[in-house]
């Protein structure tokens, strides 16, 4: 059976919402972050970047969320969108990998999370974060999906990320953004994201911010 290991973190719920979507089987297996156990040798066989999400799907790691979202929508012949569309959804899926990803990430962690404030570097990567939302939120003008006529894994993957967009940008959240916030509460309010929001409620994560969990969290800090 899929193995799938997680935490509620953005991009496992990217994954979550895919297989609540889909109704693939599979068996959750909790990654506790703030507490290290990504660095176990165990998951590190499957993951050796040491990140959540990771899958094992009968003997094959995946690690990843974007990797995770193509490998599994092609497998399974599922919301990856029609062939004509197909250089539009890898596309969306490497501009949401590389761009909205990474930057309200970043723009979360210097804004958030940085013992010091540092004034260049929230500016750099909050005002790249918004410099990607408007893009999405132009292409959007007019449409219902980020590609095609029905839901991909582009959408699954934009919205693990734009479902913190206050964390990520500030109070204002999407309220400069009208069509990425249609789009959002379009997807939003499918049954499948009710279902993904219960991820690890049944788990008791790791919630303080301690020293173990900055060393686990950013090792090459120390």
């Amino acid at each position: 059976m899929l193995k799938f290991f997680f935490n509620k973190a953005p991009n496992p719920m990217k994954i979550a919402l895919f297989l609540e979507e889909t109704g693939i089987p599979h068996q959750k297996v909790a990654v506790d972050t703030l507490k290290g156990e990504q660095h176990s040798a165990e998951f590190l066989a499957i993951n050796p970047n040491a990140k959540v999400p990771a899958i094992e799907d009968n003997g094959v790691r995946v690690f990843d969320s974007s990797a995770i979202l193509l490998y599994l929508a092609d497998k399974h012949g599922t919301l990856a969108g029609s062939p004509e569309d197909r250089g539009e959804l890898l596309s969306w899926m490497m501009f949401i990998a590389t761009g909205i990803g990474p930057f309200s990430g970043q723009s979360v962690h210097f804004r958030h999370a940085a013992p010091v404030e540092q004034p260049y570097a929230i500016n750099r990567y909050l005002r790249e974060a918004q410099r990607h939302y408007s893009v999405l939120d132009k292409h959007l003008t007019g449409r219902n999906f980020i590609v095609g006529e029905s839901l991909t894994i582009a959408d699954i993957s934009a919205w693990g990320w734009i479902d913190k967009a206050a964390v990520v940008l500030g109070d204002e959240g999407l309220t400069p953004y009208p069509n990425l916030q249609r789009w959002f509460a379009s997807i939003d309010s499918r049954e499948a994201v009710a279902r993904a929001r219960t991820l690890g409620h049944d788990v008791e994560f790791k919630s303080t911010v301690d020293d173990e969990a900055k060393h686990a969290l950013y090792p090459s800090n120390y």
